[in-house]
């Protein structure tokens, strides 16, 4: 995966920073908690290790997966609608790129159709990840202890906010110039936890934020842009899971951390308004790969 705006200034190439999770309790807390607020307000992306899933479960999951595609998946890939017309691109000789699809084969996991005993206790950790995840953020902001939790859960206790996964393949792509992997967007929920191939580093938890983390700061932290680039060899494999508002949820930035009283009246101002979330989504829906801004001008005059 590649994403714009988060590589580190020292080297030309993307990195993520990599999060010791164990130490946010302890002598290195303020050290860890710093470094995953600088992560969030440059880049809106930080992986973790030493995040309390155990390394065994985590293979089985690399295995279901990897199993379901193979066996389910592969064989309605080599008769998707990107392959059909990647091919007619290239018998025709055309220089065009497919340019409204992406070299992606994707299904959805939640909570009501998480058949799998595997991917069913590995959503479990993952949900007590997610939750610590968001009081460091709480912290880091200087919100109450459960702030985003209770908002995205539209103020009751945690039955209300979404959780989904998405596990995706992108399958070897003979003509990769001419395709995308995942076209470039940001995201349009809250947390995404992220568990792909094993580089760089093996069983880490990828967490980036999204749209609505950024409305939540008023801007402080970033809803980063990223893709994912069609490579001609390997199948590499994504599963991302989202903690997203309920539908019905209202969402605006923390009245904590607007200011009250500064130099310039600018400062002072919320930078998003405030919307119902099912309404974002489903602006998103049809602008999901084009600049964000115009969204938050849409479900404003909504």
């Amino acid at each position: 995966m590649h994403a714009e705006g988060w590589a580190s200034r020292a080297c030309s190439d993307p990195i993520i920073l990599v999060i010791d999770f164990s130490k946010i309790e302890g002598e290195e807390k303020a050290k860890t908690l710093a470094h995953i607020a600088h992560c969030c307000e440059e880049w809106g992306f930080f992986q973790l290790i030493n995040h309390g899933i155990s390394e065994e479960l985590l293979e089985r999951v690399k295995e279901v997966a990897s199993e379901c595609y193979k066996l389910e998946r592969e064989p309605g890939f080599k008769n998707s609608k990107p392959v059909k017309l990647l091919n007619e691109l290239v018998e025709n000789k055309s220089s065009e790129k497919l340019e409204n699809v992406d070299w992606e084969d994707v299904f959805l996991l939640s909570d009501d159709n998480n058949g799998e005993e595997t991917m069913k206790e590995y959503r479990a950790e993952l949900r007590k990840l997610v939750h610590k995840v968001m009081e460091v953020m709480d912290e880091n902001l200087g919100l109450p202890k459960g702030y985003i939790k209770k908002a995205f859960n539209s103020g009751e206790e945690d039955n209300a906010a979404f959780f989904g996964t998405k596990v995706s393949h992108y399958p070897p792509c003979p003509h990769p110039e001419k395709a995308n992997g995942l076209r470039a967007h940001t995201d349009a929920g809250g947390v995404i936890l992220l568990f792909q191939d094993d580089e760089p580093l093996k069983n880490t938890i990828v967490i980036n934020t999204g749209d609505q983390i950024g409305v939540l700061s008023n801007g402080r932290y970033k809803s980063a842009w990223h893709r994912v680039l069609a490579m001609p060899d390997g199948n590499r494999r994504s599963i991302a899971s989202f903690y997203n508002p309920s539908l019905k949820g209202t969402i605006e930035p923390a009245p904590e951390l607007l200011v009250k009283k500064v130099e310039k009246e600018e400062e002072n101002m919320a930078k998003y308004p405030k919307f119902v979330f099912g309404d974002y989504l489903s602006v998103y829906v049809g602008q999901k790969f084009l600049p964000k801004e115009p969204r938050f001008q849409a479900v404003k005059a909504m």
